[in-house]
């Protein structure tokens, strides 16, 4: 494949798209006969080169400045410990380490004339110790990308950081399609973002179901009038996808399923939650499939190359375990949560988003969190935190917020067995995503 700097010129000025960050932009053309590297391109070249940057932006452009120059560009992310950046500094090798760039190209002779075949570093987003550190190149990254012209008036944007694999398709589709992409920035509202997406004119948006449920509530989602929207990153249950095809009834909505190591697997545009189970019988653009206990193996020329000096990432017939579980109900595999993330009560197994499913499923819900507690008997009970919807939220008195816990508690009797059902629920006003806009799960017991 190509550079990806060869790809965006190859587009000609009127096609190599542009990069919008909060206050600031820049056109991709300016970068034919300038460098926001300042000089220092042609003494990065053959360089395993760390890009430790605080703006997405500067990410953004690196990327295309040094791809096919450097020998390995490693994405941290900017939520990084000095103790954890430094631990990935030594297990990458690298020898340069690049902050912030300024967005304005200083003009001069640029060549970027590929040497190497860059290879990618993606961290994975664990919520404990050293991330793993994850080998692609830009043909595994590409793989999943449509090869279509765009449509005329195309504007990509996402709710995740491009440093994360999630982020860095939609970077890429952007960047390879020639179109604009507006950039999230890390902090600011939720309302803000949407506001200034909806000013630059985004058809195109994506992020994970969390993204999108925080979006819902903050009053601004109709800033937007999307054609397309992508969830992906966490299980995407049937509540959310009915609220965002209430919200946005033009838009096609999607959910795709995609890690880190094994790339993007497919998309689903039903409608409808999980995905049908003729995926697995049938290979989908070379995507083979496997169900082994109850997990999710993944085959493709998708899958990243390796882990950087730990475990082998796939086992030896080249499938990798993605660690989610799923369960086939009439035709249709549905996904029940991360393996290591089932509640023990008693011996018996609880999916947490199986119970969060089942109380996002009410309009009065906007999202939920679901964990265990210790119990001296079963070992560990069931408990739900809840964020209602803005309507009924902050005017609920006593008595009303104790009928809606009820009505709550009554559906999750209905629709499971007793042992997940929770056996405690309370209102709480937010709950905390992870930097990588996943719900945070906090680890042990509440």
């Amino acid at each position: 494949m190509t550079s990806l700097w060869e790809s965006v010129a190859a587009r000609g000025a009127s096609g190599r798209g542009a990069f919008h960050a909060p206050g600031v932009s820049l056109d991709l053309s300016r970068l034919a006969q300038a460098s926001c590297l300042g000089g220092r391109l042609e003494s990065l070249r053959g360089r395993s080169i760390l890009l430790a940057m605080r703006e997405q932006l500067s990410t953004a452009i690196a990327l295309i400045e040094l791809d096919g120059i450097a020998r390995r560009l490693v994405l941290a992310t900017p939520e990084l410990s000095p103790e954890t950046l430094a631990e990935v500094t030594t297990i990458a090798g690298t020898g340069v380490q690049l902050a912030d760039l300024d967005p304005s190209p200083v003009p001069g002779e640029i060549d970027r004339q590929p040497t190497l075949a860059t290879e990618w570093i993606l961290l994975t987003s664990g919520t404990t110790g050293t991330p793993k550190l994850v080998a692609h190149t830009l043909s595994s990254l590409a793989g999943a990308l449509p090869r279509q012209t765009p449509a005329p008036g195309m504007v990509w944007s996402t709710f995740y950081d491009i440093r994360r694999y999630g982020g860095l398709q939609i970077y890429l589709r952007a960047v390879l399609g020639g179109v604009p992409l507006v950039l999230s920035s890390a902090g600011e509202p939720t309302a803000e973002f949407l506001a200034r997406a909806g000013g630059a004119g985004v058809t195109h948006i994506s992020g994970t179901p969390s993204h999108w449920r925080r979006a819902l509530m903050s009053g601004a989602a109709q800033s937007l009038a999307p054609q397309y929207v992508r969830l992906s990153g966490e299980v995407a249950d049937q509540g959310l996808l009915d609220q965002l095809r209430a919200t946005y009834p033009n838009a096609k909505i999607a959910h795709a399923f995609a890690s880190t190591e094994a790339g993007v697997a497919f998309d689903v545009t039903d409608g409808q939650a999980g995905f049908p189970a003729q995926y697995l019988d049938a290979p989908r653009d070379g995507i083979q499939m496997k169900i082994e206990d109850g997990t999710l193996r993944i085959r493709s020329h998708r899958t990243a190359a390796r882990y950087l000096g730990s475990a082998p990432l796939s086992s030896e017939d080249g499938f990798v375990d993605t660690g989610d579980l799923v369960e086939l109900k009439d035709g249709r595999y549905y996904f029940r949560g991360r393996r290591g993330g089932v509640i023990n009560v008693g011996g018996m197994k609880v999916y947490p988003e199986e119970v969060e499913g089942v109380l996002n499923a009410d309009p009065r819900v906007r999202m939920s969190l679901v964990r265990p507690k210790r119990n001296p008997i079963t070992g560990a009970i069931v408990i739900a935190e809840v964020v209602l919807e803005d309507s009924c939220g902050p005017a609920l008195d006593a008595p009303a917020a104790e009928n809606l816990k009820n009505d709550l508690l009554e559906a999750c009797r209905r629709a499971l067995p007793a042992h997940k059902v929770p056996a405690r629920l309370s209102f709480v006003p937010s709950l905390k995503l992870t930097a990588a806009g996943k719900l945070d799960r906090p680890q042990g017991f509440a």
